[in-house]
């Protein structure tokens, strides 16, 4: 099969198209022909081998699985033997290691049936995005009918998904993004919109019920002036936060700090349940959250496609189409 290949960590110089093996599948896995497959700021950190502690779950000098790619959506070709959700045929999305490929295998719990009204382009650019931003708003940030959430980082692959869970749950939104990408933040339901070039959104102007910091690094004592002195901030991530831990350290700073004060400051651990992606798929199916895609990409195409998404200039998510 062709596939994305990379042969050490580095930039997207180090990915290429290579012929491999086609995968096979035992016990609970699934194997399935990929249509499409979610590229977000995660894959980069595996690619890259960046902030270094990651290396401890993916390999220290290289990456174990040379294959790149988590999100994934496409068809059931073969079942392992303890399989009992799907059969051949089936359209599906979910989460899949080396997704960058023809071919690729999941284990049966990180998938589930592919909305109906969504294409595979779509439901691809929804697992892990999609369900962190669920994560975030929904079970740590609790948002509630008429609370005032600011999401900083509203117009990347996770906060796109945030603005409209935000909105979905009956709160007011304020989204913060550079200014080329005010357009496409009120475009998926946000109220307000600031340029964080030109505006401060811990000005005193507003204090908000929750925060959703996907972006940026902004210091403890800047988000806790814009947070109500009850309210919620989440870390979700942490892009400017060093080499060696990502911003791990500002959460648990955050983490010891929230004992002291009335504010909850809060980390978010990264989930890949097939539960989580169900609830994201009823939600799309419903209408209430529309994927929103930036460019696609074919897979020979894979390295421009990090390029753009390094160079920030993603509005929304990039799916690798095969």
């Amino acid at each position: 099969m062709r596939a994305i290949v990379q042969d050490a960590y580095g930039s997207a110089n180090v990915l290429r198209l290579a012929r491999i093996a086609r995968p096979k599948v035992t016990g609970n896995q699934v194997l399935l022909r990929v249509h499409a497959a979610g590229l977000d700021r995660g894959t980069w950190h595996v690619m890259a081998g960046l902030p270094y502690l990651i290396r401890l779950a993916f390999g220290f000098r290289r990456p174990r699985n040379p294959v790149p790619g988590r999100d994934v959506a496409g068809t059931v070709v073969a079942v392992g033997s303890a399989v009992t959700r799907f059969s051949v045929g089936d359209e599906v999305f979910g989460v899949a290691p080396g997704s960058f490929a023809e071919y690729a295998v999941a284990r049966e719990d990180k998938l589930v049936r592919k909305p109906a009204n969504a294409t595979f382009e779509q439901a691809a650019a929804a697992p892990i995005s999609g369900v962190t931003a669920l994560r975030a708003v929904c079970d740590v940030g609790r948002v509630q009918q008429g609370q005032r959430v600011l999401i900083i980082g509203a117009s990347g692959g996770v906060g796109s998904y945030a603005v409209q869970l935000a909105k979905a749950s009956g709160a007011e939104v304020t989204g913060v993004c550079g200014p080329a990408k005010l357009d496409l933040v009120r475009s998926l339901g946000a109220d307000h919109v600031i340029d964080y070039t030109r505006d401060d959104f811990a000005d005193g102007a507003q204090r908000y019920d929750v925060i959703i910091n996907i972006a940026g690094n902004p210091t403890l004592s800047r988000l806790r002036r814009a947070l109500a002195p009850t309210g919620t901030a989440v870390f979700v991530g942490g892009e400017d936060g060093g080499r060696l831990t990502g911003g791990i350290d500002r959460q648990l700073r955050a983490l010891v700090l929230s004992r002291f004060v009335g504010q909850r400051l809060t980390g978010l651990i990264a989930s890949e349940r097939a539960s989580d992606i169900e609830r994201l798929g009823d939600l799309i199916e419903a209408g209430k959250v529309t994927p929103s895609i930036d460019r696609t990409f074919a897979l020979e195409q894979a390295p421009e496609a990090m390029r753009h998404l390094v160079a920030g200039n993603a509005r929304g998510k990039i799916v690798i189409t095969v």
